[in-house]
């Protein structure tokens, strides 16, 4: 099940707040109702995957009780919490990445002239990265000492299965949750923050996102496109990108106020940054937080000087795009990343810039979308395809014919809103005089603008009929 269905808005949601709200909210009875609609939520894709989901919630559980019991960085509760680790690790790795280490292997021994393994083909559970990072984080928590163990199975079993979060993140820590699992307050207030929350996040995904879909997927799939055809496409993705995957966050904050949780931001105006290292401060900050707390910090960060800190950093990056799928286009995009920033920090570049310098934005922009190319390419020869136009100006001149009878008015006019609303990200972000902040302000501009375009959404949504999301994949 995903946000934007109409099973989802129109039966499971009124059915799972109305439950919520008649329970009593006293003695986390109320966790019990996310837990069960989180179970439900997930479990309409495919029921034989609860089983697995149960499976390392219940293992994460007792390994995070073992080493509570332990104490902190005792010698036996490290084993415990290094067990934890592996475990997790393996779990993921072989759903995520079996297939691709199998076809990778047949490949090289088909050129040597050997007869290929044969492999039963592994799907990959959805969301199974988020909830294995979270399931991670708690046990390696525990350990430092920065969370208790819990000694409520429920309250860590909504924890990991909240289903606002559980398919595409943010990537939380228990130890943010935690307090909000014993209590946590409702109100007409709150409600109606995260209801134009979500309409907010569902209009950004359903009309911005999914118009320019169309448009990416056609510029990609071209065999020859030209120099206009492959920056078109770099550029279409580039925002359609962002508008799902934020207005995907955007949902699941505001699903989370409904009920009371204060979620974390998951994005901070990412394409108004001036380098590399800033934008990675806006982009999917669960993530680069996680990474950097867990994986770089512990690969010793920037205590080891200057070489140590470039190494750590570039293999952060590196695995980041391993975490993010089993293709050789997501390992080349993750040590893009790395490289990028080492470059960044070898030239004293500012990552948290205090004024607006255009030349700058324009050159990250370009970086962005260059990145992002080889990220959404299906193969490394998809994305040569897209680089020789863009590097080596195949046809300046326009469009290609079969670009020019594929592109709409509308996606165009999306295209143009879509980079009009970065622009006005800027200018809040740099010119407080465009800041709303009056609580009358932000409500008139729901009634007037957001609830209009919210209807057209569901309307474009029933007659597409579903509608997944871009992150569903990792």
């Amino acid at each position: 099940m995903v946000f934007s269905s109409n099973v989802f808005l129109f039966f499971f949601l009124p059915i799972f707040l109305s439950v919520y709200y008649l329970t009593p909210n006293r003695r986390r009875l109320r966790n019990y109702v996310i837990l069960g609609g989180s179970y439900l939520f997930y479990g309409w894709w495919r029921p034989d995957f609860l089983l697995l989901f149960a499976a390392v919630t219940v293992f994460n559980y007792l390994v995070g009780g073992e080493i509570g019991r332990k104490g902190v960085k005792n010698p036996i509760a490290r084993h415990w919490m290094q067990f934890g680790v592996v475990a997790n690790l393996a779990v993921l790795g072989y759903f995520k990445y079996a297939n691709f280490g199998v076809a990778s292997f047949n490949e090289l021994v088909s050129q040597a002239g050997f007869q290929p393994f044969s492999f039963a083909h592994v799907l990959l559970p959805i969301g199974i990265s988020f909830y294995i990072f979270e399931s991670i984080s708690y046990i390696v928590d525990v350990y430092r000492g920065d969370a208790e163990a819990t000694k409520h199975p429920v309250d860590f079993a909504t924890f990991v299965s909240l289903f606002p979060h559980l398919i595409a993140g943010p990537i939380f820590r228990y130890k943010d949750l935690a307090d909000q699992f014993e209590h946590r307050e409702t109100s007409l207030d709150l409600f109606g923050r995260g209801a134009v929350r979500f309409m907010q996040g569902f209009v950004k995904k359903v009309i911005i996102a999914d118009t320019l879909a169309p448009l990416a997927d056609y510029c990609f799939s071209l065999s020859e496109p030209s120099t206009a055809d492959a920056w078109l496409g770099a550029v279409a993705y580039t925002a359609q990108l962002y508008f799902d995957f934020s207005g995907y966050s955007d949902m699941a904050i505001g699903l989370g106020l409904m009920m009371g949780f204060q979620f974390m931001e998951n994005f901070r105006a990412p394409y108004i940054s001036q380098s590399i290292t800033e934008f990675w401060r806006r982009w999917h900050i669960s993530l680069s937080s996680w990474l950097r707390d867990y994986l770089y910090i512990p690969l010793g960060g920037n205590r080891k000087g200057a070489m140590s800190t470039h190494i750590n950093v570039i293999i952060t990056f590196f695995l980041g795009g391993v975490w993010h799928g089993a293709n050789w286009t997501f390992l080349v995009w993750g040590a893009l990343q790395g490289f990028m920033i080492f470059l960044e920090r070898v030239a004293g570049v500012n990552g948290a810039p205090k004024r607006f310098v255009l030349w700058r934005w324009a050159i990250t922009m370009v970086l962005v979308m260059i990145s992002w190319t080889v990220f959404r390419a299906q193969s490394i020869g998809e994305a040569w395809q897209m680089y020789k136009p863009m590097f080596f100006m195949k046809n300046v001149a326009g469009f290609s014919d079969p670009m020019i009878n594929q592109i709409t008015g509308l996606q165009i006019l999306m295209l143009v809103l879509a980079y009009g609303f970065v622009v006005f990200e800027g200018l809040r972000e740099y010119r407080p005089v465009f800041r709303v902040v009056s609580p009358i302000q932000r409500a008139s501009a729901a009634v007037l603008l957001l609830l209009p375009l919210f209807f057209l959404s569901i309307m474009k949504l029933s007659a597409q009929g579903y509608s997944a999301f871009l992150y569903f994949q990792f």
